[in-house]
């Protein structure tokens, strides 16, 4: 009898033990409270932003929160060499673009979980794209992530604020970031099924026709830099002549490179940025944008004017986001 209590008392221990290992794992992966670490400025307020002028002070403001992104010669060192027009056909790099990058930035939980993510996509267009259990917890662990930063939380504030719609409850935003975000569509109709989706063209990129489009993500440049797959071939000049010189602290670059041997003939991309003020950018374009957002973005070492184009796929999802370089001075 006494073996029977005892057989009992062991397996009852070791059922204890695992329940209370799953009560631990589902709490540790359960959402934070949505709480707006950051409060914004009394000269900014969320409410009384408006929207045209609203949005370049947003973005600044999404900029002033990324405590996230990396300090240039810091953190990380380019070589941006020599310029070149899009349509010059020489290569004006004869080194790579990103000379060193801190690897244990990536370990930040935002950026280990964006990284996560980006293996999980086929380049062609055309070719069915599938997401696994395992991908789909992927995003989620990037969506809380983000959740719990100043810009995403202040994106979220503010699109409540000035859009329509919106959910207040964080939970179902982030509900509406999956599917604006990471919801499958069709792009290429060649295929038998969905094969793109808003974060796949402009984070990772695709080929389709030959050419590159998307791909404006400066951390999986340097990834695919380093394995071999993208080629720097130089820096695109400044159509106006005024604009001060591109140099190796700048935080916005016009470029032009290969990948997988395919050119992508011209491609702006934020330098040094978190995935998170990415996404709040982009998203918050948008939520209460419209196509075209301009912005004047002051980051502490450059001013740059950009256009933050937004384009719409499959009536409520994103086709591409990306800005343009319009003017750029000290």
């Amino acid at each position: 009898m006494r073996i029977y209590v005892a057989k009992f008392s062991f397996l009852f221990l070791i059922f204890l033990i695992s329940s209370c290992s799953w009560m631990n794992n589902l709490i540790r992966n359960r959402p934070k409270p949505f709480v707006l670490k950051v409060k914004p400025p009394a000269s900014i307020n969320v409410g009384e932003i408006g929207m045209e002028e609203g949005i370049s002070k947003a973005a600044q403001y999404l900029w002033d929160l990324d405590v996230n992104r990396l300090t240039p010669d810091e953190d990380y060192v380019i070589n941006v060499q020599k310029g070149k027009k899009p349509f010059w056909k020489e290569d004006k790099a004869e080194d790579p673009l990103f000379t060193s990058v801190d690897s244990s930035a990536f370990l930040r939980s935002t950026y280990k979980a964006f990284i996560a993510l980006l293996d999980n996509y086929t380049a062609e267009t055309g070719t069915t794209e599938y997401v696994s259990r395992a991908e789909k917890q992927e995003i989620w662990t990037f969506l809380r992530a983000i959740m719990q930063s100043g810009p995403m939380q202040f994106c979220h504030k503010y699109c409540v604020a000035n859009g329509s719609d919106i959910p207040v409850d964080s939970e179902e935003f982030m509900k509406l970031l999956y599917r604006i975000w990471f919801q499958l569509y069709t792009k290429d109709h060649s295929g038998d099924g969905h094969d793109s989706s808003g974060f796949e063209h402009v984070f990772v990129g695709e080929i389709k026709n030959g050419k590159v489009s998307g791909f404006h993500n400066w951390i999986y440049f340097y990834l695919q830099e380093r394995k071999g797959n993208v080629d720097y071939k130089g820096y695109i000049k400044p159509r106006n002549h005024s604009n001060t010189a591109t140099n190796d602290d700048d935080h916005v670059l016009t470029l032009q490179f290969t990948w997988h041997g395919i050119e992508k003939t011209v491609g702006t991309s934020f330098i040094g940025v978190s995935p998170e003020f990415e996404m709040a950018l982009y998203t918050m374009c948008f939520l209460v944008g419209g196509q075209e957002n301009i912005i004047d973005l002051n980051t502490g070492t450059d001013v740059f004017k950009l256009n933050c184009k937004i384009y719409r796929f499959a009536r409520d999802k994103i086709g591409t986001s990306f800005v343009e370089a319009m003017e750029h001075f000290d």
